[in-house]
């Protein structure tokens, strides 16, 4: 995943602060890219805008944490710049673990035309023939521990065990299931409206949006594929491996049948 800065344009709603593009597979060195775009920059009440196919389960968990600490906002485009016009665009895909890191925005828009899509965690080196290949035990052990701690960041971020369980389930070799808009509420992955709440300074508490743990019931957990990926969540435990999705990404994600 890249990141690049975007200027709002002096026009824009309500003084708006900038937008952060995100874009791309979320991979072992994603946190630390993201560590050093920080740097000199002052992000309070910034935007993520998303388009992602998803990537690692544990280093989605780690920027999804941070992006929640810096309290960002998240929605789903792509930015549109140059000298004529600053936008954002909903022509985008948010798959797999990038529903996640949108639902770690302080507040959170899917703007219509915008697309998020979820499906089971998976082992990545064998998801291309998930039906025909073999798994060990260590394999049981390694999904069901990374669905633990998504569970885990899903009621930290201020989700609801309907995201978890419909992201589980999807298996790797069905298609991804597109989130609808009943489905985008009731999983809590959107807090605003409008792309205009989207654009304007969060001036709200941290986490403020999320509904209280006790209101919520644990289904079972998200999505993305398995592979020998290291986290800084991972370390206390070397070695160990996490989930990831190999589907390219440098614009809005291809559609599920293309990528099959």
């Amino acid at each position: 995943m890249t990141f690049k800065w975007h200027d709002a344009q002096t026009s824009c709603e309500r003084d708006c602060a900038g937008w952060i593009g995100a874009v791309g597979v979320i991979t072992s060195e994603t946190p630390a890219k993201f560590e050093e775009f920080v740097k000199g920059r002052a992000l309070k009440g910034a935007t993520v805008v998303l388009d992602s196919s998803g990537g690692s389960v544990l280093d989605a968990i780690t920027l999804g944490r941070r992006w929640r600490s810096l309290g960002l906002r998240t929605t789903v485009g792509l930015v549109i710049a140059s000298d004529e016009r600053r936008d954002i665009l909903p022509d985008a895909y948010c798959e797999s673990m990038c529903a996640f890191l949108l639902l770690s925005g302080n507040t959170r828009t899917v703007p219509e035309g915008a697309r998020v899509r979820v499906h089971q965690i998976w082992m990545g080196d064998r998801a291309d023939d998930a039906k025909a290949a073999t798994y060990s035990a260590d394999d049981l052990m390694i999904v069901e521990r990374d669905i633990g701690r998504l569970a885990k960041y899903t009621f930290d971020m201020g989700g609801t065990g309907d995201l978890l369980s419909l992201s589980l389930s999807v298996p790797p070799w069905e298609p991804l299931h597109q989130l609808t808009v009943d489905e985008l509420r009731l999983t809590n992955l959107v807090t605003e409206t409008t792309m205009a709440d989207a654009k304007r300074p969060s001036d709200e508490v941290v986490g403020s949006a999320a509904p209280k743990a006790q209101d919520r019931v644990i289904s079972a957990p998200e999505v993305s594929l398995i592979s020998d990926v290291q986290s800084k969540d991972a370390r206390s435990s070397p070695g160990t491996r996490t989930a990831e999705v190999h589907a390219p990404t440098g614009g809005a994600a291809p559609a599920a049948a293309e990528r099959k």
